[in-house]
């Protein structure tokens, strides 16, 4: 009887560990309110040429936040296509450089791309505030360098 209890109880307290991690873990997404902001969007390599694989992206966000926390990040095109995500992303108050992993189907076509960040605040997907458009232009080759502004 008294094993059993003990094993009740150790179990009872595994539980609630666990679920004590899970709500700390709730607690670091990232509010509604956290403003983020883009400051710059790449694409590695750049130019690249038709049939040529992006090997990242790289985003700099200006995180205005209360307090660090977590959020999942895409960049989409007009169509609403991923063309990157990156699932865990720890945002810092200030500015974060941010490397997220291309969708390896996604390719360029046409003559244009433009492009929007996305990010998870308390499970609701919010565009991120941009100063400026980011499209990737066919010139021969595909380049986001000139096609800011």
């Amino acid at each position: 009887m008294l094993t059993k209890l003990l094993l009740i109880g150790w179990l009872g307290v595994g539980f609630v560990s666990v679920a004590d991690a899970a709500q700390e873990r709730r607690g670091d997404r990232c509010g509604r309110n956290d403003r983020v902001t883009i400051e710059d969007l790449n694409m590695s390599p750049d130019p690249i040429a038709k049939g040529q694989r992006i090997r990242s992206w790289q985003v700099r966000l200006n995180f205005d936040g209360r307090r660090d926390c977590e959020t999942e990040i895409e960049i989409r095109d007009r169509e609403n296509s991923v063309v990157a995500r990156e699932e865990r992303v720890d945002l810092r108050r200030g500015i974060n450089e941010i490397r997220i992993r291309p969708d390896e189907r996604y390719e360029f076509r046409g003559a244009e791309h433009c492009l929007r960040v996305v990010v998870n605040l308390e499970g609701t997907r919010k565009d991120v505030d941009a100063k400026r458009r980011f499209c990737a232009r066919q010139r021969p080759t595909w380049t986001l360098r000139d096609a800011k502004g």
